[in-house]
């Protein structure tokens, strides 16, 4: 009765995290594809995280089969094709997360000189480097991932002396995919901080200085998030290596919520997004047709030297869409002012009017 409760539960909560992950990721995508004021550097390193994030989700339901049957049913071909796009997902994760980080503090230390770096078209050929490396890291997984004779499970398939391979291949992910490049992003962020304390009382909080700030605020919340829900595998991993973890229920749910939550951060990302980037938010709406506040921006949101600028606007350049657009909420007074007041900020476009280009991302 337990065994088939604890079934049930992995294969609602992996259908969960499946719908989720693949909804939200796919939306990202189609966002920054669709219109072409998304395409900025930041967004582009977003794209590339999205669709490593899709392939990750896409993988999941063939795992959680194997977990429900308690064998793999889909051949060799099909488990080295799953393995490799769930290793690829972890590197090429952590490698647009460091170049992310990377990106923010050309931005902040170095505003004036990385502007031949900070490029959408060097951002495509950054990414499609970050691809072309995460399948090197992960050949080992190609070669050797196949369908184990013992247990008839998906799984790594060394070469004796198994022990040997199995050790070095755990510290070769971790080092590789995870703790060396958080050293890196650490660095990253320790230098725009002593940057920012050292110039935030000369210099004037500029516009522009306050939207990369926004945006460094956004990809540090994604690097957080991604640490915190990739923590608990790779501190499971290592500590099996020193201590044989013995096999329980206890020690099982355990492994299980640690590879759960690192499913759940390929579906929290897109959330992160909407939550953290104002134009991300807006495009989000517009593709879900939710009528909410819009804002006009200046267009300059990541620092993204290449993108057009937009007209300036100020906190009142806000239009409240309700359901009759008879009047508006100004955002510094908590009275409502009639539509034909609108004239002081902006005009309340007619209900059937289109919503305006998007700006870029904050």
């Amino acid at each position: 009765m337990a065994e088939g409760s604890s079934t049930l539960m992995t294969a609602v909560v992996s259908l969960s995290v499946f719908v989720v992950g693949l909804t939200g990721n796919t939306l990202a995508i189609y966002v920054v594809l669709r219109h072409a004021k998304m395409k900025t550097v930041t967004n582009i390193y977003i794209l590339n995280l999205a669709v490593a994030d899709e392939l990750y989700i896409i993988g999941l339901p063939f795992l959680t089969t194997q977990n429900v049957l308690s064998y793999w049913p889909f051949g060799s071909f099909l488990c080295r094709v799953v393995m490799t796009a769930d290793s690829m997902n972890q590197f090429t994760s952590i490698f647009c997360l460091t170049i992310m980080s990377i990106d923010r503090y050309l931005a902040v230390v170095h505003p004036i000189s990385s502007t031949k770096w900070r490029h959408p078209r060097v951002a495509k050929v950054v990414s499609a480097a970050v691809w072309v490396v995460s399948f090197v890291v992960v050949l080992p997984v190609v070669i050797f991932s196949d369908v184990q004779d013992t247990f008839n499970s998906c799984n790594m398939n060394w070469p004796e002396p198994k022990h040997v391979w199995s050790t070095a291949f755990i510290l070769y992910t971790a080092t590789v995919g995870f703790f060396g490049p958080l050293l890196i992003i650490c660095l990253c962020y320790l230098l725009i901080v002593i940057k920012i304390k050292s110039s935030g009382a000369r210099a004037g909080f500029t516009k522009r200085r306050r939207s990369e700030r926004k945006v460094t605020r956004m990809v540090v919340v994604i690097v957080v998030v991604f640490v915190l829900c990739w923590l608990p595998f790779f501190i499971i991993n290592i500590v099996n290596l020193v201590v044989i973890i013995p096999e329980s229920s206890v020690t099982a749910g355990i492994y299980f919520f640690a590879v759960i939550l690192s499913y759940a951060n390929s579906c929290a990302n897109p959330v992160l997004y909407g939550f953290l980037s104002d134009n991300f938010r807006q495009s989000f709406r517009k593709v879900l047709c939710v009528r909410s506040v819009r804002c006009k921006t200046n267009g300059v949101n990541d620092g993204d030297p290449s993108a057009p600028r937009t007209e300036k606007s100020t906190a009142h350049d806000c239009v409240v869409l309700s359901p009759r657009n008879q009047a508006y909420r100004d955002p510094q007074s908590s009275q409502a002012h009639p539509s034909r007041t609108q004239q002081q900020t902006c005009t309340a476009p007619p209900l059937q009017a289109n919503l305006p280009p998007l700006a870029q991302v904050d």
